[in-house]
């Protein structure tokens, strides 16, 4: 159990990535913020940048909308925390790269990503924030590919429950407790 790990989750719009910076603003000047979103559209292009001047200055933003863990042992500096936002869009773009070969490469891609990112998260022994999407609450995706990135995504989200000292559930911007290892309410 690592008890700088946090998993923040939660559905659309329910304030994990405002959670989620707050508590990584709360670590220290010096967030290293991995966004893995990709621009494949204009509307994509547009959320990208508004993210991006959203952010405060000081804050280092790393894009990478896959490798992560990979990226993160390359690190040259040891920031204060590290926020990932998000899970889920990592996980997207790792489905849809290896769309139409088996499910089970395909969790594997993803799961070995969650564990390269932990693995990097304990070199660097800095907290590690990571929003994602709860996903197994809604209905049986229709399409063969959305069933396989919900339940990829499922599985990574348990792995992370798994390691975290502490996850989060975001229900209409507010946090809800489910794991905390050293019982702490609002704070890293």
């Amino acid at each position: 159990m690592n008890s700088q790990l946090t998993l923040i989750l939660g559905g659309a719009r329910s304030g994990k990535s405002h959670h989620a910076e707050q508590l990584a603003a709360g670590c220290g000047p010096h967030v290293l913020y991995v966004a893995t979103a990709q621009a494949g559209d204009a509307e994509m292009a547009e959320r990208i940048e508004n993210h991006r001047r959203a952010r405060p200055a000081t804050w280092r933003t790393l894009e990478v909308p896959t490798g992560v863990g990979a990226a993160l042992q390359r690190l040259d500096d040891r920031p204060d925390v590290i926020l990932l936002d998000c899970l889920t869009l990592l996980a997207t773009n790792i489905v849809l790269a290896l769309e139409g070969r088996p499910q089970a490469d395909i969790e594997s891609a993803v799961l070995a990503e969650v564990d390269a990112i932990v693995a990097a998260q304990k070199k660097l022994d800095v907290p590690l924030l990571v929003v994602s999407n709860e996903v197994g609450l809604g209905l049986v995706p229709p399409y063969p590919v959305s069933r396989v990135f919900r339940d990829a995504l499922g599985r990574a989200n348990q792995r992370l429950a798994a390691a975290a000292g502490r996850v989060l559930l975001m229900v209409a911007g507010l946090p809800l407790v489910v794991k905390d290892v050293n019982g702490r309410q609002d704070e890293l």
